[in-house]
């Protein structure tokens, strides 16, 4: 089972992109993450192979065909291993996709759709996505039939050729001057009819289940993440191939954090006199560990502290984003006696110089005035 992320989602882009934008993209990503540019660091080194691979693959009409088809399996030695460069299996696969364009498939016989594509929307936390997450999902969904094995044929019987089209799964009709090709309507282009139907799947060789399947989520995910998981679609028909289940992925809104890329901010309210006369702040931070966040003298509402590494981990890379904290000086609403007297007691020696902002905003309004 796979839990490779979609090349798509890697060059972010829409699966309905066309190969500029595609281009586009991939020289955006490839230049922001080029080792060139980053010397040293493994995370842009393993991001810049990742969109390699995946432009190598979607620039290619034939690839991508394929790739949308079987998804990473396409380039999979048998569905699984051998990596992105293994093609043994391409030929077959680019049969499948173009085949009844060119005169179908190996012996002439149009080869058969496979089952159905599926979506499940998942939710996680952000926590979960922060560190990575293993659970189960259960989905119903068609499968090969136990009974038949997939073949649609009752035990101990088996499927004969189709004298439709004698095999083939195509037959021709003259339309003018041209003659064109189609499905066999008695065996849905399958080359083979059933005469003895299995009775648990009447023929179809799939049966409706409910299956639990284990899930990956990996590290660094962010809404919209696409996780696919070859084979665990519906089962096509007959033995057919069976689809992909697509796991779409949405991250919960958190207390404390928003995100933006592999960036966490975070809002800070803080008392008057710390940002007058500076001090720290206590972050906990979704690694567990607490960040200290210095405060200098004389913060004003709105300024940005960060603090290298403590934000997302980068998917499938190493390294993570930053931790961004917003300051927001809080007035006091709630005053004893004795606090309002210090306070009056610092006004009375207010000269001005201590908000050098206001002092110039005043002097701008008497600039305006003494004008007219």
């Amino acid at each position: 089972m796979s839990t490779q992320v979609d090349y798509y989602e890697l060059l972010e882009c829409e699966r309905t992109a066309d190969a500029g934008t595609l281009k586009t993209a991939y020289r955006k990503l490839a230049m922001k993450y080029h080792p060139d540019k980053n010397a040293g660091c493994k995370d842009s080194e393993a991001r810049f192979k990742a969109v390699s691979e995946a432009y190598d693959v979607l620039k290619d009409p034939q690839k991508r065909a394929a790739y949308d088809r079987f998804g990473h399996a396409a380039f999979q030695q048998g569905g699984s291993g051998g990596g992105a460069q293994d093609f043994g299996g391409f030929s077959d696969i680019f049969e499948s996709v173009f085949g009844e364009f060119m005169g179908g498939g190996r012996g002439g016989r149009q080869q058969a759709r496979r089952g159905a594509d599926l979506r499940y929307d998942m939710e996680v936390t952000l926590e979960q996505a922060f560190h990575g997450h293993e659970t189960e999902i259960t989905v119903d969904v068609s499968a090969p039939c136990d009974t038949c094995h997939g073949s649609g044929a009752k035990p101990g019987t088996h499927a004969a050729t189709c004298r439709q089209c004698n095999g083939h799964g195509k037959v021709r009709a003259q339309q003018g001057f041209f003659v064109v090709e189609r499905a066999c309507p008695v065996c849905q282009g399958s080359g083979q009819v059933i005469a003895d139907p299995c009775g648990d799947c009447r023929g179809e060789g799939r049966v409706d289940k409910t299956k639990t399947l284990s899930v990956n989520v990996p590290a660094g995910v962010d809404e919209g993440t696409r996780i696919r998981l070859t084979g665990e679609g519906e089962a096509g028909a007959r033995g057919v191939p069976p689809g992909d289940l697509y796991i779409f992925l949405h991250v919960k809104r958190h207390a404390l954090f928003e995100r933006e890329g592999t960036t966490l901010f975070a809002r800070a309210p803080i008392s008057f006199t710390t940002a007058a006369l500076g001090g720290s702040l206590a972050i906990p931070g979704l690694d567990g560990r607490t960040h200290e966040v210095k405060i200098p003298a004389g913060i004003q509402s709105g300024k940005q502290l960060r603090q290298r590494g403590a934000g997302m981990p980068v998917l499938q890379g190493r390294g993570a984003g930053d931790l961004v904290v917003q300051i927001e000086v809080e007035t006091p609403t709630k005053l004893s006696v004795r606090q309002r007297e210090l306070l009056e007691m610092f006004r009375e020696t207010e000269t001005g110089d201590e908000c050098p902002e206001s002092q110039g905003f005043f002097a701008k309004l008497k600039g305006v005035f003494a004008a007219e």
